[in-house]
């Protein structure tokens, strides 16, 4: 069944398959590796439906060329990765995972298969809603069904325009014999339970990389704390540079020169008002608002606006530089446009969930619709509280919203969490993405692990007795069945894809933790993500451990290695020079960072090596020490 489809998707795509190339549409991309895949897996598979008793493998190759027999041959391949993930198949693995994984070892076929799959052009087949990638029309319905009965019936449902009548008919015999008998095809051990369960492959790790595009490798990355970099730009030229616009040629002449190709401008979005009258009544006065809390996605009007970015980009593309921002899924300001907009779209009660809680203070709101206050604890450091008061003021109706959260430190009192059960947040974050890819080339997403479905899970919905996660949220413990039907598919993975076909000339890198770096770029497709444990472990001469660390990638998916964005510092760490020294140790470990697999990060000052730690509300060098928790 996969193979017919396979074969449609060849068909309608016109491809003819050399041992070194392929042509599709006339259009003809070369494959070196194609011919040493071919011949390793016709040595470990030779009972292949291709006649092969009356000749060898060099003479069958030599003749084959843009023959079908080479279009099936390759097609072969692509089962062979699609079954490889095959949950329904994992009690028969030992048939051919074993060769599957040699093949891989010897000649990188998976590698191959993605240039080929990456090569094929986008056609529009009449089947719309089915993926443009043969790989993942092969493993979809592979991925959302855990056993052979299931995925016949998804299949019915999936391709039942493009199968020819014939096998619609052995799929319909084979279902309605299963419901009459109870019978199921499958192997020795399948679980009996027949129900489609998400929960069972929601999270299941396998292979699918986002394909780079030739310019994603070179790319070198430069961060700079905004305000802080333009006021050190007006010290080093000696005039008033506030604005994007107004930062000198002779700089980004500098930054060229010096090798980065990406520059990451921290803070530049319009921050929340409510957050920097937070740090105000709490003693902070020299300061901005958190850089991520954010009440909408322009640039700072301070900043000179979207016309100056506009204006420093066009300026940075002629040297080849690319500009970086952020994106902040998880959350927003307090009093952002999308929660004036769209106030059902966060995670509330309608009453306090600690009876204790109080909310007598100042009104943060400049809204004449709303009314925002955080819990009065917070201004005494008595309290975490992790829900505001958020009142309208014409209908009285409050709600109580809670503030961003990793779980992992106090709540972040000057944000609103953002609910990604719901489909309509979704979408909204991705067209959001999407529109900023039109101004930034890079786009960093801050605690992007704080997203993947089972932290959301475990955070906000948990199990039934499974762990409260935030505070208070044991209350709303939810089933997983429920769960995956509200959130059926990781919305990283959903956005990489929408990306990829709205805005391919996009570098996405993912700040994950929690031991999901290779999830997030193997499976979720994220084009980077964060290796905090090149800064970690090199810092505290754990050579062995980092050492062995690499070796244990390279044997699972070396791929995975030159997806690694290597730093030795950022904005949330001390500055390099403090964790390295000044000595030997620091430029060794510098010289890794520019040499290794993967996208070299330098932080703020690290190249000329200041001491100084540049907080997300710094306006200035001098500005105040640390981050606080509304950070």
């Amino acid at each position: 069944m996969l193979l017919q489809i396979g074969r449609y998707f060849f068909r309608r795509r016109n491809c003819r398959m050399s041992r070194r190339e392929l042509t599709a549409d006339d259009r003809t991309t070369g494959l070196p590796g194609l011919e040493k895949v071919l011949r390793n897996f016709l040595q470990l598979f030779p009972a292949l439906p291709i006649a092969l008793e009356q000749t060898t493998i060099e003479d069958f190759l030599d003749t084959t060329d843009e023959r079908e027999e080479l279009n099936e041959l390759v097609l072969e391949l692509f089962l062979l990765h699609a079954q490889g993930q095959n949950p329904a198949l994992r009690n028969a693995a030992s048939l051919f995972l074993t060769e599957e994984q040699q093949l891989n070892r010897h000649s990188d076929y998976r590698n191959q298969l993605r240039l080929i799959d990456q090569a094929l052009p986008q056609v529009d087949d009449g089947f719309g809603q089915l993926p443009g990638s043969l790989l993942a029309r092969l493993t979809e319905p592979l991925q959302q069904a855990a056993t052979l009965r299931e995925q016949l019936l998804l299949l019915q449902q999936l391709w039942t325009a493009i199968l020819p009548e014939e096998l619609r008919a052995r799929i319909a015999g084979a279902v309605a014999l299963a419901e009459r008998e109870g019978f199921r095809p499958g192997f020795p051990g399948e679980p009996e339970t027949v129900a489609l369960d998400p929960a069972s492959y929601a999270d299941r790790e396998y292979a699918n990389f986002t394909a780079d595009l030739d310019w994603m490798p070179r790319t070198v990355l430069l961060a700079k704390s905004t305000y802080v970099w333009l006021q050190q730009l007006s010290d080093k030229y000696r005039r008033h540079i506030q604005r994007l616009d107004q930062i000198p040629d002779e700089e980004l002449d500098d930054l060229a020169d010096s090798g980065f190709s990406s520059l990451w401008l921290i803070g530049i979005w319009q921050r929340s008002k409510a957050s920097l009258k937070i740090k105000n009544l709490c003693g902070q006065i020299q300061v901005a608002a958190s850089a991520y809390a954010i009440d909408d996605y322009r640039i700072a009007d301070d900043l000179g606006g979207d016309a100056a970015l506009e204006n420093l980009r066009h300026r940075c593309r002629q040297r080849s530089i690319d500009l970086a921002c952020d994106v902040v899924t998880n959350h927003t300001g307090i009093e952002s446009a999308w929660l004036q907009e769209h106030p059902d779209w966060y995670i509330q009660l309608p009453h306090s969930p600690y009876p204790g809680y109080r909310f007598t203070g100042p009104d943060l709101s400049e809204s004449p619709d709303y009314a925002i206050q955080i819990e009065d604890g917070y201004y005494d450091h008595s309290e975490a509280a992790v829900v505001c008061r958020y009142q309208h003021r014409h209908s009285g109706k409050v709600r109580y919203l809670y503030h961003g959260n990793d779980g992992t430190h106090l709540p972040w009192n000057d944000t609103a969490q953002l609910n990604y059960l719901l489909p309509e947040v979704r979408e909204g974050m991705i067209r959001l993405i999407i529109r900023v890819a039109k101004q930034f080339r890079v786009i960093r997403f801050d605690a992007a692990m704080t997203l993947a479905k089972r932290h959301f899970q475990r955070l906000w919905y948990p199990l039934p007795g499974g762990g409260e996660g935030v505070p208070s949220r044991s209350d709303h413990a939810m089933s997983n069945e429920e769960f995956h039907r509200l959130f059926p598919v990781e919305f990283w993975r959903e956005l990489v894809d929408r990306i990829r076909a709205e805005a391919p000339d996009t570098l996405l890198i993912a700040e994950a933790f929690w031991l999901m770096e290779g999830y997030f770029v193997r499976t979720l497709g994220m084009h980077r993500v964060y290796n905090s444990a090149f800064m970690n472990m090199l810092k505290r001469e754990e050579n062995e451990k980092y050492r062995q660390t690499l070796k244990n990638i390279l044997a699972f998916d070396p791929a995975i290695l030159q997806r690694f964005v290597n730093f030795m510092s950022n904005p949330d760490e001390k500055p390099a020079i403090e964790q390295f020294g000044r000595e030997d140790k620091y430029f060794c470990v510098a010289t890794m960072l520019a040499t290794m697999p993967g996208l070299p990060m330098f932080g703020h000052g690290q190249i000329e090596g200041y001491h100084e730690k540049y907080g997300m509300e710094y306006l200035t060098p001098l500005a105040g020490r640390g981050r606080s928790a509304t950070g």
